[in-house]
């Protein structure tokens, strides 16, 4: 009888459990630390987006992966988990967005769209009939002139971060950002801590890998050109694929010269 009373709690997604847990907000959580890790960061000029984009396999287009997205012209977000579930999310976002320029000729803020969307998250993990989401959101913008950075969970729960992760190894790249993170930190400056964050847990990627975003007063939202990523991804201290294959080949080069040089004394 103990275990099938267990096996209730544990299908029902909106009852608790003895022990005051909701077992498929926790299973919807797991959903999330298995994905692909997205950063947020908030510095002096604004809110930078850093998302591995890696494609699963070599047939795959590498832009069909998005996992960074404009709601806004101050308004951005990185989602972590279920790629269907987050895209229902963010065009939740985007369209109260809208409705609110609509109905008070104004931008949304930040905060209240955060907790627009944590709102409805949250009747999912109240009502019968649904399941919760399998996604996290990060949702970052200026909001009066400050840049301000949010995370809204599986449960609902908006909590406000000078900079975090979802997804996939948390532990470390949070570790990391704990760290490093400082005050008056620079657009750029932020920018690469969030790749060198990434690199914290696996640094077997390369910039094509990764997807950047920024949001500021003055451009808005922007998506960060492959170019500027690359130059970021050297300031941060990691080398690309390419460089160690330019450096084995000059160490294969040298090792030539010297065999060369052992050969003519010979």
């Amino acid at each position: 009888m103990g275990g099938n009373d267990q096996q209730a709690y544990d299908r029902g997604t909106s009852l608790f459990s003895p022990d005051g847990r909701i077992y498929q907000v926790e299973y919807a959580r797991e959903a999330v630390s298995r994905g692909a890790p997205s950063v947020g960061v908030r510095t002096a000029d604004g809110v930078v987006f850093v998302a591995m984009s890696r494609p699963s396999s070599t047939l795959m287009e590498a832009e069909s992966i998005e996992k960074l997205h404009k709601l806004d012209d101050h308004l951005g977000t990185a989602s972590a988990g279920h790629v269907a579930d987050a895209r229902q999310l963010i065009d939740l976002a985007r369209r109260q967005s809208q409705g609110n320029r609509l109905r008070y000729g104004e931008a949304v803020g930040v905060e209240t769209l955060t907790k627009f969307v944590t709102d409805h998250i949250q009747e999912n993990t109240q009502r019968g009939g649904t399941r919760p989401y399998g996604a996290a959101l990060l949702i970052g913008g200026i909001d009066n002139g400050e840049p301000r950075l949010f995370a809204a969970d599986p449960s609902g729960t908006p909590n406000e971060w000078k900079a975090t992760v979802i997804g996939g190894g948390r532990q470390d790249i949070q570790g990391h950002l704990e760290d490093e993170w400082t005050e008056g930190l620079s657009l750029d400056a932020g920018v690469e801590l969030a790749i060198a964050a990434l690199a914290a847990h696996d640094d077997e990627f390369e910039p094509a890998d990764l997807a950047v975003a920024t949001v500021t007063e003055a451009d808005g939202y922007r998506t960060v050109p492959v170019e500027e990523v690359d130059e970021a991804f050297e300031a941060a201290g990691l080398t690309t694929g390419d460089d160690e294959d330019d450096e084995a080949d000059a160490d294969a080069d040298e090792a030539d010269a010297d065999a060369d040089d052992t050969d003519d004394e010979e």
